[in-house]
């Protein structure tokens, strides 16, 4: 096969001098030629890749690419480079929309032009013409679209966030020493894309490029026009297969007070995963974890199963089971959210968890995680915190398991109540009517007076004592 030159390589490393590469066109005439330039054009990338990152070169991400290089082979190209390569394809293609100063949290947080081309969207810093390395996402690698309110703010603001693929779930040990070994025949994976809009119009001169006046009717707010942009940019590059996607109180929602907007249902619940503070969304098509690094977001299609561990008074844990990956002997993973509030356990169990069919896999820790919610209830009701559950309150008509688990706890103490009243014996009873009378009242009166008195074993199977 007759040597080739590399022409996509030149062209985005001679871009800016026209001069040259025509010279290089002109002079390759020989496979020797042909083989040079090529080797100069890698070698120039290199160079590039090297001056514009902004990491040491040890902590640099070395995953390969695979370009078409001499003779129709494979040559392949640092991580840094692969994005130096996708930066300069998407600078090659005209603006057709350019929405000014968002401010962009994830990968980096900073304000930033947001840029849209038939292919690519990208961010560039304000007055520079080329994208910023790390922020250029092609329509066709983004998997999922989400439009999010921001949690625990005094003015109201929502989140986008894009996510590209294999950018979203969580990796194992194992699963990174099988990257590690197919690093030179993949790209390095985006990173997700999160920015923030306010609930304000767009001010004037903020939307610029050829599209500017087709967006003009949909400009009444940032989120009409994102929600335009995105859906449309998105299905003109061919990708119909990801769509916007929104919280819904109808879906899910918490029954916690926002303290900025109380009149609002929240669709989100706090909650750690780790030592890290975040927030999850428990969405139509999956549970997303953020706004931190790494973000987190396990669709529907991937949960095997959902458990409650690590029950407190107030708060429990969550642990979210994944599928294992194909061949996989082993179970798939298991990701942990702990701290979130008991008051919510209602909704994600029966709103969300059973109406997707979710399965519930807690076995003996389900069973003690409901034993203690139960017992926490009791106390609670006790205290004067909650009604009893059975008043014909929410709790008994709602049905939840752990509803039902806090029944079953209660007339478990009952029945061993009524056998421990059966069996005491008051010694000498009917010898003396004072005696009796004294013996009756201890055993009528004990569950609501507690007399310091009573059996030991009296006092735990009546309901009240604390």
């Amino acid at each position: 096969m007759a040597a080739k030159l590399d022409s996509q390589l030149l062209g985005l490393v001679f871009q800016s001098r026209p001069d040259i590469l025509k010279g290089i066109q002109e002079a390759a005439d020989s496979p020797a030629r042909i083989d040079l330039f090529n080797n100069i054009a890698s070698f120039v990338y290199e160079r590039i890749a090297d001056n514009t990152s902004e990491e040491p070169a040890t902590k640099r991400r070395r995953v390969e690419a695979q370009t078409s290089g001499p003779n129709g082979a494979a040559h392949p190209i640092a991580g840094s480079q692969a994005a130096v390569l996708g930066a300069d394809a998407a600078a090659a293609e005209p603006v057709l929309l350019e929405i000014k100063d968002i401010s962009v949290s994830v990968p980096q947080r900073k304000k930033y032009d947001l840029c849209f081309t038939k292919n690519f969207l990208y961010a560039r810093a304000s007055g520079s013409p080329v994208p910023v390395q790390g922020i250029v996402y092609p329509w066709k690698d983004i998997e999922h679209a989400f439009y999010l309110p921001v949690p625990d703010k005094s003015q109201v603001q929502h989140n986008y966030v894009l996510l590209p693929r294999n950018s979203y779930l969580p990796t194992t040990k194992s699963q990174q020493s099988a990257d590690q070994q197919t690093q030179q025949q993949t790209t390095a994976p985006l990173e997700p894309l999160v920015f923030t809009i306010p609930s304000t119009a767009p001010k004037s001169g903020t939307i610029t490029g050829p599209s500017a006046g087709a967006a003009a009717p949909v400009s009444d707010s940032y989120a009409t026009l994102f929600h335009w942009a995105l859906t449309t940019s998105l299905h003109a590059a061919g990708n119909h297969a990801c769509e916007l996607v929104s919280s819904d109180p109808k879906v899910f929602h918490s029954v916690a007070r926002q303290a900025y907007c109380p009149q609002e249902k929240a669709v989100h619940v706090k909650a750690f995963r780790g030592s890290k503070d975040g927030f999850l969304f428990f969405l139509p098509t999956g549970i997303l974890w953020g706004f931190k690094k790494p973000l987190l977001f396990l669709p529907l299609d991937k949960i095997v199963a959902i458990s409650y561990t690590s029950v407190l008074q107030r708060t429990f844990n969550i642990v979210v089971e994944l599928e294992g990956g194909e061949g996989s002997e082993e179970g798939g993973q298991e990701i942990e959210f702990s701290m979130l509030d008991q008051e919510d356990y209602a909704g994600i169990d029966q709103s969300y968890v059973r109406r997707h069919g979710l399965a519930d896999r807690s076995m003996a820790e389900q069973r003690k995680a409901k034993k203690q919610l139960a017992e926490n209830a009791k106390k609670a009701a006790a205290n004067g915190e909650e009604g009893e559950g059975g008043e014909g309150g929410e709790a008994d008509d709602g049905l939840t398991e752990l509803e039902r688990a806090q029944k079953e706890e209660e007339q478990r103490l009952q029945d061993e109540e009524d056998e421990e009243e059966e069996d005491y014996d008051p010694g000498s009873e009917g010898e003396s009517e004072g005696s009796g009378s004294s013996s009756e009242e201890e055993e009528e009166d004990g569950e609501g007076e507690g007399d310091e008195d009573d059996d030991e074993d009296m006092g735990e199977g009546l309901e009240g004592e604390e």
